[in-house]
């Protein structure tokens, strides 16, 4: 076996471990085939090349798997490939002052048992206790809590 195939099973191996790191967590096969590769690697640089060119390829992969640990582990190296946008959004929100208890509106979607109704003319995303409820039935606020709109059919 030549050195570029031991370098390519090391590589290969690598990028295994790497896939299994930041794409594929918890699944354990790319781990497993990207372990088994390196140790094919240096298995066959101790088996082609013999004791020292192995202790070599051996020493050469654990200096770079030391060294890619240090660099990923780097604060800054996250930094980078980290999403910096902020969602700042809030999902019906509700305004006392537009929508209260004993207003009516009519399902928008089927209330199973949560669903979009319109209520004054907005929309708003509702819940009723447990009951199903047609689309385009007509529906009464009965209670709201913080976020949350029950209403029952009419």
């Amino acid at each position: 076996m030549t050195w570029t195939i031991i370098a390519v099973l090391i590589i290969v191996g690598f990028l295994f471990l790497l896939l299994e790191i930041l794409v594929l967590p918890g699944t354990n096969v790319a781990g497993i085939i990207g372990f088994a590769l390196v140790a094919v690697g240096v298995w066959q640089a101790y088996a082609t090349y013999g004791t020292m060119a192995g202790t070599i390829t051996l020493g050469g992969t654990l200096v770079f798997s030391v060294a890619a640990l240090y660099y990923s582990l780097k604060s800054k190296t996250w930094e980078k490939a980290s999403l910096k946008a902020e969602i700042d959004g809030k999902v019906n929100l509700v305004d006392e002052t537009t929508i209260k208890p004993g207003d009516m509106g009519h399902a928008i979607s089927r209330l199973a048992p949560m669903g979009k109704a319109m209520i004054n003319g907005k929309y708003f995303e509702v819940k009723t206790n447990g009951e199903y409820v047609d689309e385009n039935t007509k529906v009464r606020v009965t209670e709201i809590d913080y976020n949350k709109i029950w209403v029952e059919p009419i």
